[in-house]
């Protein structure tokens, strides 16, 4: 009981610091942002709301200015069970990518990031 309370504030403040010290956008021309909007299309990130893993994460979609579709691994039973079968495990951050008509799963927010910036930091 007292860890899960503990566990809850302690990502109360995650939330609350996140909010505080929220990165600005990434400016670009309206016609690269669209760009980089319909190459955002098939990206999917599976995440816990107070995972200070997946807020790092959610921190540089803000950063890049990488508008993605966001899915509660944790509250929405139809997201975790999707996880699961789909990606393999119930592991967050994740993010689903798919391209060429093949779906990836990609796990960690060390990898998530370098792959958002790889992608998403030139254009």
């Amino acid at each position: 009981m007292f860890m899960k309370a503990l566990r809850v504030g302690l990502g109360q403040l995650v939330l609350l610091i996140d909010f505080i010290t929220r990165p600005s956008k990434k400016k670009r021309t309206p016609e690269a942002q669209a760009a980089v909007d319909q190459s955002a299309q098939d990206l999917t990130l599976y995440q816990f709301h107070a995972c200070p893993f997946c807020v790092k994460t959610r921190r540089t979609l803000r950063r890049l200015n990488v508008p993605v579709a966001l899915r509660d691994a944790k509250n929405n039973e139809l997201d975790r069970s999707t996880l699961l079968n789909e990606g393999g495990k119930i592991k967050v951050p994740c993010l689903r990518i798919e391209e060429s008509g093949q779906t990836v799963w990609l796990y960690e927010s060390k990898a998530i990031v370098a792959y958002l910036q790889q992608r998403f930091s030139a254009v």
